[in-house]
């Protein structure tokens, strides 16, 4: 186990960021918030404190406006109420020695009206996802094609919760642009039928992503800038009938911004089982790192089911240069340390509870000197 110091406790630069090892927080949308004002609260405080020695911490994902959320429990960034409840979070990180990027977010089309207090939900085009809403438990809704006006609209409050951001003190942003959310939507001709600026070819439906981005890099600069992209993931009913190209020209002008790091989360797009009629993803894009590594310079980072010894593996082959860990830190809150020392990790995470209220399956799990004893 010791061997793990080798890479994964090798510091890296992530633009203007010095990361101190590469064992870095997914964004995990735990739901925790427990009233209608989206403030985060004490438990989060201490949920995110417990993690500041990770290379970086990825916050669950922010919503920009009242209707930019998908589930119950989000915590906003668009009151002043709701930035002072981050600001605390980010304190604490900062005491603690760590780094908290926000992952910023608008849920588009993978929402319900009834979790946006009645608002119509909006998309690229009229198309609703096919399933069950899992925060809601009832079919999703058509959403309203937005018109420019609209896409102009959201790029704005884009910048706003950037702006917030900075002002609760985080050490950068991500967007999210993955997993079936807004700007993934825009991105894949599953979900987007467009005919105008915003639709058509990869550069059409790459321009919303790459329009936010600068709204970004003009808050925070470029160093302190990601983005979050699954290529071939199919949640939230996603796929594009050529993957390949429209990642390798989205990479390449997140290349040209010289952005800090892109978080590629490596799926198995079997998790959806619709058909699209396209072939698929994985097919098309086998080995997601060997194409897209040579195509950017700056930090890219693995995310999906990485253990430390994968994690080692793909680190000291070259192929990416982090790992974003999402369930072994929700049951290891010092992973971190536990990598570091060698000690066994804790796997026995409790689905049920990861998007449910109150401490349990949130503040209840051990340290490993808790554990001992």
């Amino acid at each position: 186990m010791k061997t793990y110091q080798n890479i994964l406790f090798k510091p890296l630069k992530m633009g203007d960021i010095e990361l101190p090892n590469r064992i870095c927080m997914a964004a995990l949308t735990r739901q925790r918030c427990e009233t209608k004002d989206l403030v985060p609260n004490d438990m989060m405080i201490e949920y995110y404190g417990l993690r500041a020695e990770a290379g970086f911490i990825l916050t669950e994902c922010v919503p920009i406006s009242q209707r930019s959320l998908a589930f119950p429990g989000l915590s906003g960034m668009f009151t002043k109420e709701q930035i002072q409840g981050w600001k605390k979070i980010v304190n604490n990180i900062h005491s603690k020695g760590g780094r908290i990027f926000a992952q910023i977010w608008h849920a588009g089309r993978a929402s319900l009206s009834t979790l946006q207090d009645g608002l119509e939900i909006w998309g690229p085009s009229p198309i609703k996802i096919r399933g069950i809403h899992r925060g809601g438990m009832k079919a999703y809704e058509i959403p309203h094609e937005m018109t420019i006006e609209e896409i102009q609209e959201v790029i704005k409050q884009f910048r706003w919760a950037a702006e917030n951001c900075k002002e609760a003190g985080f050490d950068g942003v991500e967007l999210h642009g993955a997993n079936g959310q807004m700007i993934d939507q825009f991105l894949r001709d599953s979900s987007n039928k467009r005919t105008d600026e915003y639709g058509g070819s990869v550069e059409n439906r790459s321009k919303l992503c790459l329009q936010v981005i600068d709204e970004f890099i003009n808050v925070f600069g470029k160093g302190r800038v990601g983005i979050k992209i699954s290529p071939i993931g199919r949640s939230g009913d996603q796929c594009d009938s050529d993957p390949l190209k429209l990642y390798t020209y989205l990479i390449q002008e997140l290349e040209k911004k010289k952005i800090a790091f892109i978080e590629v989360r490596n799926d198995n797009d079997a998790e959806n089982q619709f058909d699209y009629g396209y072939p698929s993803s994985k097919d098309q894009i086998p080995d997601l790192f060997e194409v897209f590594r040579p195509l950017f310079s700056g930090v890219l980072i693995a995310n999906n089911q990485y253990t430390p010894s994968t994690a080692i593996e793909g680190i000291e082959k070259g192929r990416f240069d982090a790992v974003t860990f999402g369930r072994l830190f929700i049951s290891n809150p010092d992973l971190v340390e536990r990598i570091r020392q060698g000690y066994e990790l804790n796997t026995n995470w409790d689905v049920h509870t990861f998007y449910t209220k109150g401490i349990k399956g949130y503040l209840d799990y051990p340290l490993y000197s808790q554990q001992q004893k």
